[in-house]
């Protein structure tokens, strides 16, 4: 059974893959503080509440953007599987060569993305990730990363809205009935949900303007399928692609 681990800014997600299918997953809260042994007793915990058991994992991989939380998560893989840990990054073979000025300067969750977008539309593809940041990244249909795109997330801007500001309150991230909103918190919740929707499409449609071939619009992230459903371009939305990335370039380093 493999453990496939993302740690975004807001979120880790953990995953269980065997036997071609992910049998679970789980999103927790991203903390910089934690032990890997703590790590190991929430795992347990998770695991054991789908009748699961640590000793079944067999190996494991680990994409992160938040440096501080990435030798817990290493610790804790080299604690319960039997191989060596997987870390996305530098010397890790992801079948996907990255036309950034600066490689490095790419994040492993983008890459991740790009490696599973490109499995599944090797035509070529724009995936849009609504993370803590929003973000845009271009495969090409040679299956290269092309570059991107970051915006603040949805989250973020509605947390700013309120932070600076005397008045606005904290929102709920959801769709409003309609686009003219008849009190302030409808007013905000429209500004987030169809203001992003128009971003992602206007966007989208400048990067089709910049490329030779015609991209599938994949959405991720945790807020991905709200937007989606009101974006014209997005063609699908994946909450697992992310997972799945992982699995490809895991099997890819064997």
């Amino acid at each position: 059974m493999l453990l496939a681990i993302d740690i975004g800014n807001t979120h880790t997600v953990l995953g269980l893959f065997e036997a071609g299918a992910w049998l679970h997953h789980f999103r927790i809260e991203t903390r910089v503080g934690r032990t890997s042994d703590e790590l190991k007793v929430l795992l347990a915990g998770l695991l054991g509440h789908e009748r699961l058991s640590i000793g079944k994992i067999t190996g494991g991989i680990i994409s992160s953007v938040v440096p501080p939380a990435t030798g817990a998560a290493e610790r804790l893989l080299e604690s319960v599987v039997p191989g060596k840990t997987l870390v996305v990054g530098p010397g890790i073979k992801t079948g996907m060569p990255v036309l950034y000025d600066n490689p490095k300067e790419v994040g492993a969750d983008r890459i991740v993305n790009s490696v599973a977008a490109h499995e599944r539309f090797p035509g070529g593809s724009v995936v849009v990730d609504f993370g803590t940041a929003t973000t845009f990244d271009v495969v090409t249909p040679k299956g290269e990363y092309l570059g991107g795109i970051i915006a603040p997330g949805l989250a973020l801007s509605a947390e700013a809205l309120y932070r600076a500001t005397a008045k606005l309150p904290r929102i709920e991230i959801v769709r409003p009935a309609r686009v003219i909103g008849k009190n302030t918190v409808a007013s905000i919740q429209s500004g987030l949900v169809f203001g992003y929707a128009g971003m992602v499409d206007a966007l989208i449609g400048q990067i089709r303007e910049e490329i030779d071939f015609e991209p599938h619009v994949i959405a991720t992230g945790g807020l991905g399928a709200l937007v989606a459903r009101e974006s014209k371009t997005i063609q699908s939305h994946d909450e697992m692609l992310t997972l799945n990335g992982l699995r490809i370039i895991y099997d890819r380093n064997q």
